[in-house]
C-alpha cells in the first residue's frame, strides 16, 4: 500500500494540524517518505487562513488544539463549502466526539497512537476522494455551462424530453409543430453533447445533483 500512495498524485498536499511539534515533525517525515507534499500547522486558524481548495489533498487533524478546535474547524470548512477529506487523529477520543466528527464528514476518527500504515492508507483514501470530488465538480461546471447555452425554448423542450414526453406530446403542449420540436431536440442534443435521451436524462440528473451513485459516466 505504501507504493500505491506514491502513485496517487504527486501534486497532492497532506495538511497536518496538531499543536504538538513532535507529532507534526514525525507526521511530516512519514508522509514525505512516500513522496507526498506536506504542510503543517499548529493552529486550526492558521490552516484555515492559508488553505486553498484548488489543489487535491487531505487534512490530518487533531481534535484538541488551542483556540479553534478540530471539530470547529470542520464546521468552518463546511460553512465555506470546502469538502477536503478530513482524518481525525486524537489521543482523547470519545464516542460523542467521534460521532460528531463523522457526521461532519470525517473519513474516520483514529485514536493515537496510530499505525503508520493505517494512517497512510487513510491518507491515500482521502486524496483519491478529493481528486474524484474535484473531477466531479469540474464536470458538473461544464454540464451547467452547456445547459446555460440553451435558449429559453430549448430549455423548455428539454424539460419535457427528460420528463419522458414524445416530440408529438411536446408539440401539443407548446402548440407548435412536430418538426419545430424535432429541430429544438436536435439543437439540444448537439449543445449538450449527447446522442441519446437516456444520456440526456442522466446528464440532467447530474446537474441537479441527484444522479444515483455509480451513474456518473456519460
Amino acid at each position: 500500500m505504501v507504493s500505491d500512495v506514491m502513485t496517487i498524485n504527486q501534486e497532492a498536499t497532506v495538511f497536518v494540524v496538531d499543536d504538538d511539534p513532535a507529532i507534526r515533525k514525525s507526521l511530516r517525515w512519514l508522509i514525505e517518505s512516500v513522496g507526498l507534499k506536506v504542510q503543517t500547522h499548529e493552529l486550526a486558524s492558521e490552516f484555515l487562513e492559508s488553505y486553498s481548495p484548488d489543489s487535491p489533498g487531505c487534512l490530518v487533524l487533531d481534535v484538541r488544539i488551542p483556540g479553534m478546535s478540530g471539530l470547529e474547524l470542520q464546521e468552518k470548512l463546511r460553512e465555506r463549502g470546502y469538502d477536503i477529506p478530513v482524518i481525525i487523529v486524537s489521543g482523547y477520543g470519545d464516542v460523542p466526539m467521534a460521532v460528531r466528527a463523522m457526521k461532519a464528514g470525517a473519513i474516520d476518527f483514529l485514536e493515537k497512537p496510530v499505525s503508520d500504515q493505517v494512517l497512510l492508507d487513510y491518507i491515500q483514501k482521502g486524496i483519491e476522494q478529493d481528486i474524484k470530488n474535484k473531477q466531479a465538480r469540474l464536470q458538473n461546471k461544464e454540464l451547467i455551462e452547456r445547459k446555460e447555452s440553451l435558449t429559453r425554448r430549448e430549455r423548455e423542450v428539454m424539460e419535457y424530453v427528460v420528463s419522458g414526453l414524445s416530440s408529438r406530446e411536446i408539440a401539443e403542449k407548446l402548440t407548435v409543430s412536430f418538426k419545430t420540436v424535432e429541430a429544438h431536440r436536435a439543437k439540444i442534443m448537439k449543445k449538450m453533447q449527447v446522442k441519446s435521451v437516456p444520456k440526456l436524462i442522466q446528464m440532467d440528473l447530474q446537474i441537479q445533483g441527484t444522479a444515483p451513485a455509480g451513474s456518473r459516466q456519460l
